[in-house]
């Protein structure tokens, strides 16, 4: 094992990597996938023996309890005060929680809440605030601040956006990436704008921009004492709807078609839950079941399997999940440069290295970027953070 200590997340799940590599699970998580267990025993007859199909169909669902669909995932993590400590966010479907994960491996929760998901945990310097993503069902998200004793929950931005990713840039500050979000007339939600990196004074609430590009999205910030400020560029792909005359005339057609394919899934519906099978034969339903090698970052769908049958960046035994226009940038008084590409994810450590992601291996480098080191090989790694 590397001389380096980190941890990283990988589907969930969070590895922390010291002297070797070690598997953390939540205890909190392992009580509620308990729980799980035992309501789906209790109610197991609801699913067995005659009548089981009208029970299931019409009363519960298929899923309803089932401990292998009860999804607990770790979504962020931030280093401790100690070294060692590590602070993580959990989910499951019904909540979201903080939590501590201490040297000796033991956890403590410090709040859970099903109100909203809370994500991209970041402790501050002097160790007594946390900083966090806080995602709404309106989809807009903001930057919370609450202090590390779970107190003082406070929403530090507001409006009609998505603010995400806070780091501490000093006692008072932080840095996170922040995008416009865009509704139709209907108020429905309609895109997202360029992600710009923004910091915001705590005391007086100011906010001003430290980096934009109109054609590119900035994510994941991360800004030094000395005032160096590293980010991940990646090419905007705009998603706000765009009405043409050619795709109303392209719906005009297919309205008959759409209608009619809306009717057969109507009565096989009804198939499926009457008699349990479908009406088509076809292996489509199954086809379309979800792919274990895809995982969510920064608000993109990453398919591994076509991710390396795509991408040429990187090892033949860790290539990159994500393509060479995701760049490691560090933006200093000197300008810009770019530090490394394929990069899903990056921390700075204490001693000013950095450990990045391509999503299948862990890199470091020294600040100036010019040469790097494979410190580990994994497998679809959503984030990493130093220790």
């Amino acid at each position: 094992m590397p001389d380096v200590a980190f941890a990283y997340l990988a589907q969930g799940r969070l590895y922390r990597v010291r002297t070797s590599e070690e598997t953390i699970e939540s205890e909190f998580g392992r009580s509620l996938r308990e729980r799980a267990v035992q309501i789906h025993n209790r109610h197991a007859w609801k699913t067995q023996g005659r009548g089981a199909q009208f029970m299931t169909g019409m009363l519960w669902p298929a899923q309803a309890g089932d401990p292998a669909a009860f999804r607990v995932a770790i979504t962020s993590m931030a280093p401790g005060k100690s070294p060692g400590e590590l602070w993580y966010s959990l989910e499951t479907p019904d909540v979201s929680g903080l939590f501590i994960l201490g040297p000796d491996g033991r956890e403590q929760r410090v709040f859970h809440t099903a109100d909203f998901r809370l994500r991209h945990v970041s402790l501050s310097l002097d160790g007594e605030h946390l900083a966090a993503s806080v995602f709404h069902n309106d989809f807009t998200s903001n930057i919370a601040v609450l202090e590390t004793g779970g107190t003082g929950f406070q929403e530090a931005t507001d409006g009609d956006s998505v603010d995400i990713a806070p780091r501490w840039s000093a006692p008072r500050r932080i840095v996170f990436q922040s995008a416009g979000l865009g509704r139709d007339a209907a108020g429905r939600f309609a895109g997202l704008g360029p992600f710009a990196i923004q910091e915001l004074d705590l005391d007086s609430g100011e906010m001003r921009c430290l980096a934009e590009d109109p054609a590119a999205d900035l994510l994941g910030p991360n800004k030094t004492a000395g005032g160096d400020l590293f980010y991940i560029r990646r090419p905007h792909s705009s998603q706000f709807a765009k009405v043409s005359p050619l795709h109303a005339l392209k719906d005009t057609v297919l309205f008959p078609f759409r209608m009619a394919f809306a009717i057969f899934q109507f009565f096989n519906f009804f198939s499926m839950r009457y008699t349990g099978r479908p009406l088509s034969t076809s292996r489509g339903a199954a086809q379309r079941a979800p792919d274990i090698k895809q995982m969510m970052v920064w608000g993109n769908l990453i398919d591994a399997d076509r991710a390396v049958r795509e991408n040429r960046l990187g090892d033949a035994d860790a290539p990159s999940l994500v393509p060479a226009s995701w760049q490691l940038v560090r933006q200093s008084a000197g300008g810009k440069k770019v530090l490394a590409r394929g990069v899903l994810s990056f921390d700075i450590a204490r001693d000013g290295a950095i450990l990045y992601s391509n999503g299948s291996a862990v890199h470091r480098t020294e600040p100036a970027g010019d040469t790097a080191e494979r410190v580990l090989v994994g497998s679809m790694i959503e984030q990493v953070a130093a220790l």
